[in-house]
């Protein structure tokens, strides 16, 4: 499907694009890297059946701008994040966060001052030992990644998409995700961005999670190779109050293993205690 959000924010450091549905109690959906807003096209208008749905495209990635010199931090990521609520006028959104998307929430909550009237995460980045796996071969090897053959860096971004997932991503699905990040611009983008993603932008707030007292939401694909399950059992022990559910036989990407799973549990009132 044709998805491309048209709305438009100003930074000093680019446009972020955006698209709003639904009317409604409003929720905002803050996706990952590498992935844009393309990844709630199925989840956003079934949400807005009853709530406005807020969705946008980081600085630096899917239609967004993407240029040299931009400041793609997760510190950087929380200050556009914050400066967007105030944009719409929401003062206390549900906020759902995915992968970086969850420590920019966290950061924007915790360090930015914005009000959220609940949260959900999942499979989310939000502190710990995070910086494994591909994050830190780029941070060790920037120009050897900035150097490979285009040939090359298709095929990293390929396998990493699918490594995302355990069931597989459609044909068209991995093609969407796989195009901004194509030929040498696109090239220049994906290590650009990767390579500001630092483990001590959600270092700073680490101690403030046990003070958290809004309600919380919990969820995570049981085979998730990205961030396993040892990094929800992490988040949980600093939020006890939160609810935990696991998806079972669902990768990273829960929009595309799970989606029907996600949706029932994003749609669900919040209860004292998780699944």
């Amino acid at each position: 499907m044709e998805w491309a959000p048209a709305e438009e924010f100003e930074t000093p450091q680019g446009t972020v694009r955006w698209a709003a549905f639904g009317s409604g109690d409003p929720v905002v959906l803050v996706h990952g890297t590498p992935y844009s807003s393309y990844l709630w096209r199925d989840i956003a208008p079934a949400m807005a059946r009853t709530r406005k749905v807020y969705v946008f495209d980081h600085l630096g990635f899917g239609r967004s701008d993407r240029c040299g010199g931009q400041d793609l931090s997760l510190a950087a990521h929380a200050r556009n994040f914050a400066g967007l609520l105030g944009h719409w006028g929401l003062s206390r959104p549900s906020v759902v966060a995915h992968d970086i998307g969850g420590a920019v929430a966290l950061r924007t909550l915790l360090l930015e001052g914005a009000g959220y009237r609940d949260l959900t995460l999942f499979d989310a980045v939000s502190g710990g030992e995070w910086e494994r796996g591909l994050f830190r071969l780029i941070l060790e090897h920037p120009d050897v990644f900035r150097g490979l053959p285009d040939y090359a860096h298709e095929a990293l971004v390929v396998s990493h998409l699918r490594h995302a997932t355990h069931v597989g991503l459609r044909p068209e699905a991995l093609d969407a995700y796989a195009a901004p990040w194509r030929g040498a611009a696109g090239q220049a983008a994906f290590y650009r961005q990767y390579s500001q993603i630092r483990q001590a932008d959600t270092a700073e707030y680490e101690h403030l999670l046990r003070d958290l007292t809004l309600p919380v939401r919990l969820i995570w694909g049981r085979e998730d190779r990205i961030l396993p399950p040892e990094y929800a059992e992490w988040l949980h022990a600093r939020l006890p109050h939160a609810e935990l559910h696991w998806i079972e036989n669902a990768g990273h990407l829960l929009q595309e293993d799970a989606p029907a799973r996600l949706l029932s549990l994003l749609t669900a009132e919040f209860t004292a205690t998780g699944g």
